[in-house]
């Protein structure tokens, strides 16, 4: 009679302890990532999504086997750091990536990096209390704001 929500409960703290640990690996490469267009390395490569994407990815520690396919990623340019409105692809229930894109800008661009990472949830009413979507899963976000160096 106790065993049931004691698993219950043990399933839910380990699932949710593995999210933390995914988010924090996220937020990291994320940050050693973004430092490739902060720099203009990834300019002058002519860096594209999916080697940014591939970068990302191969940081992810033990979590680089799914990244692929779990990771989607905007990189934009925006205005000035007070005024940025990028969109929301979580906005209608499901995640769109209509308006999510790739650009590293130039010299001294104030760049904006949003990271998604899907990770499924299992146990139950858990992906009821930390899912925005309708299929249950669970969108760890990273995000890097900054100002392009003088790389010119």
């Amino acid at each position: 009679m106790v065993a049931l929500p004691f698993f219950f409960m043990m399933f839910a703290i380990l699932e949710l302890g593995m999210a933390f640990v995914i988010d924090s690996i996220l937020e990291n490469a994320t940050a050693e990532t973004s430092r490739l267009i902060r720099t203009g390395r990834a300019e002058n490569s002519n860096m594209t999504a999916e080697q940014f994407k591939t970068s990302l990815c191969g940081r992810m520690s033990i979590f680089q086997a799914d990244c692929d396919a779990r990771a989607t990623i905007d990189v934009r340019v925006i205005p000035d750091f007070s005024t940025a409105n990028p969109p929301d692809p979580m906005q209608s229930g499901s995640f769109q990536t209509t308006d999510l894109g790739y650009d590293d800008g130039t010299a001294g661009s104030t760049m904006l990096i949003r990271v998604w990472y899907k990770q499924p949830l299992v146990t139950p009413f858990m992906n009821e209390g930390l899912s925005r979507l309708k299929d249950g899963s669970a969108y760890l976000t990273a995000t890097a704001v900054f100002r392009n160096e003088p790389f010119n």
